[in-house]
This record gives C-alpha cells, sequence and structure tokens, in this order.
C-alpha cells in the first residue's frame, strides 16, 4: 500500500474518533445540565392557625413542569393523634392568586405519619400559568373523617410562589 493512502486513512480515522469525543461530551453535558426552574422560590415558610387542632409553621415546596404545578406542605401546626397510613390525607391548600383571585391545590398523597408527627401532605397537584403569583391563604387536611382548617396567619416568606 502506498505511504499517501496509509496516511489519509489514519488522518480520517483520527478526525472521525476527534468527532466522536466532542459529540459524547457534547450529549453528556447535556444530560448532566441542571433543568431550569420554573418557579421561585421553590420553598416558602407560613404560619397557620388551626383552631383546637393547633398552630405552627409549615414549609411548602412548589415544583413546576409546563401548566402543571405541585406544593408539598409539612406543618407542625397540625400533629397525628395516630399512626396515619401513606395516601389517607385529603388536603386542600387554597392560594391567593395574583393578589385577588384564589386557585387550589388538592391531593390524597402523603408519606406515612407516625403517631405526634407533624403531618406531610402532597404533592398537592394544580394549574399554573405563566406569571402567577401564589401565596398560601389557607389549608384544609381531612384525616380519617376529621377535618382541619387552617388560616395563614404570617405572609409567605420569602414571597410568593412566581411561575
Amino acid at each position: 500500500m502506498r505511504p499517501q493512502a496509509i496516511h489519509r486513512r489514519s488522518t480520517r480515522r483520527a478526525a472521525l474518533t476527534t468527532l466522536a469525543a466532542a459529540a459524547a461530551l457534547t450529549t453528556g453535558a447535556l444530560v448532566t445540565a441542571p433543568s431550569a426552574v420554573a418557579v421561585e422560590p421553590t420553598t416558602a415558610t407560613i404560619d397557620f392557625d388551626c383552631g383546637s387542632y393547633g398552630s405552627g409553621s409549615a414549609t411548602l415546596t412548589a415544583t413546576q413542569e409546563g401548566t402543571a404545578a405541585t406544593i408539598t406542605v409539612s406543618t407542625s401546626a397540625i400533629t397525628a393523634p395516630i399512626d396515619i397510613g401513606a395516601g389517607s390525607v385529603n388536603s386542600t391548600l387554597t392560594l391567593t392568586k395574583n393578589g385577588s383571585g384564589t386557585t387550589t391545590f388538592t391531593g390524597s398523597s402523603n408519606p406515612a405519619i407516625p403517631s405526634g408527627s407533624p403531618v406531610s401532605t402532597g404533592p398537592l397537584a394544580g394549574t399554573v400559568a405563566a406569571g402567577d403569583s401564589l401565596e398560601a391563604a389557607s389549608l384544609e387536611v381531612v384525616v380519617l373523617g376529621v377535618t382541619a382548617t387552617c388560616n395563614a396567619t404570617s405572609a409567605q416568606a420569602p414571597g410568593p410562589f412566581v411561575f
């Protein structure tokens, strides 16, 4: 075989190897790149008064995918009087929407909650539009047929969820 043909083949092989390596690096960078967060902030706190069931703070964690959003609530305002099984808490979180209207997030998902532990519920599902500003106003929790209604006693900090 002539030396020129060997040189061309090795040059092509080197170019293809370089191209394949660059493609692999680009694909890896795309896979490991963090996804953009559409809602800000993703976590907020608020205080609730739940009447005879207690009062305390709550942590709200929001996520968004398109127009679908979820909020998970964990609150020390209500504690489980007995062990509560996973998926047995029905909750409705009412939020003020853009300062005037309201919207609700609902669900019956919860982890198992041991007796005496703070109640966690969610993810609660709702629908949002770009630019919606939502701030928690009340939380209704139904456990074993007993309803606890909690009303916000503070502003949501650091501020409303903006989608």
